[in-house]
């Protein structure tokens, strides 16, 4: 199916130069990029990164520990932490 699609010079001068270096066509080239976005865009086997970890989402018990709670303050406090340590060297 046709298909026109106009690029600003310096990208179009990068298609050219790079359908040159592979021996392909520049529309080759363009197929070639939109499907590595798109396969890039759902993963290589199809799938997104959370169907990729989604069984493991949940399956862990701290024990009541509620890591999630004020984070950002623990956090916060280990960089403070280390600065000092860095500092008393």
């Amino acid at each position: 199916m046709p298909l026109s699609v106009r690029l600003d010079p310096p990208t179009e001068k990068l298609v050219k130069r790079l359908a040159k270096k592979r021996g392909q066509t520049k529309s080759e080239v363009i197929r070639e990029a939109i499907g590595f976005l798109a396969q890039e865009e759902r993963g290589k086997d199809g799938k997104r990164p959370y169907d990729l970890i989604a069984h493991l989402i949940g399956c862990v018990d701290s024990g009541g520990a509620r890591l999630s709670e004020r984070t950002g303050e623990k956090f916060a406090e280990l960089l403070r932490e280390k600065a000092r340590a860095r500092r008393s060297r």
